[in-house]
């Protein structure tokens, strides 16, 4: 939804079904899907194997990054990799929802870009408690409350998405960001400041 409130035409593919989906979309293999004909492509390979302080078994999936890196500098159009804190990425762009002033979204993004790209970032403040983007629903080990699909989709930026899919989504503003950074040439614009309220939120 970023790109394309930056401006693209927005193909989707995945290997699993997005009946949600907004754009144009297939349902195939990312890995062996073919790459000509794009002005620019966006990869999100599978963050599991990646994330901090994980309490889970891996699934198996590191190996794609490095794969999805090497597809994308054959294709030679600019790219964009994003995944998790802790992922073997190169940090071109590290973002944030209190970089946009998002309600209370905590969740932090790292991008590698084939253009290199280089941004200085106001350090993170969240005075508010994070509304927990992750997982099904439900309390997690934490005793955070990850269950209210209200306040995912305000925090987020999205209404079009369930509980889960939004788990795996990416605010709108990052995308829109680096799409018009894309399409500046990759010259950065300067950051609006950012007003912090520390009023209760009701």
């Amino acid at each position: 939804m970023g790109y394309h409130r930056a401006g693209f035409d927005v193909v989707g593919v995945d290997i699993k079904p997005q009946p949600r989906y907004p754009f144009e979309f297939h349902q195939a293999d990312a890995m062996s899907w073919p790459l000509d004909g794009f002005d620019a492509i966006h990869a999100s390979p599978p963050c599991q194997d990646h994330r901090r302080g994980r309490n889970h078994e891996l699934q198996g999936t590191a190996w794609m990054l490095d794969a999805t890196r090497q597809r994308l500098i054959a294709a030679g159009v600019p790219w964009v990799i994003e995944n998790v804190p802790g992922a073997p990425v190169r940090t071109d762009l590290k973002l944030c929802g209190c970089m946009f002033g998002l309600w209370r979204l905590q969740r932090e993004r790292w991008f590698e870009t084939s253009w290199h790209a280089f941004d200085l970032r106001q350090p993170c403040l969240h005075l508010e408690p994070p509304v927990a983007c992750y997982g099904g629903g439900g309390v997690d080990r934490r005793g955070v409350d990850t269950g209210l699909v209200a306040d995912r989709r305000r925090a987020l930026g999205i209404d079009w998405m369930t509980r889960r899919e939004m788990s795996q989504a990416l605010p709108p503003v990052y995308t829109e960001y680096i799409g018009r950074l894309l399409l500046g040439g990759f010259s950065p614009p300067v950051p609006a400041p950012v007003i912090w309220s520390h009023q209760p939120i009701i």
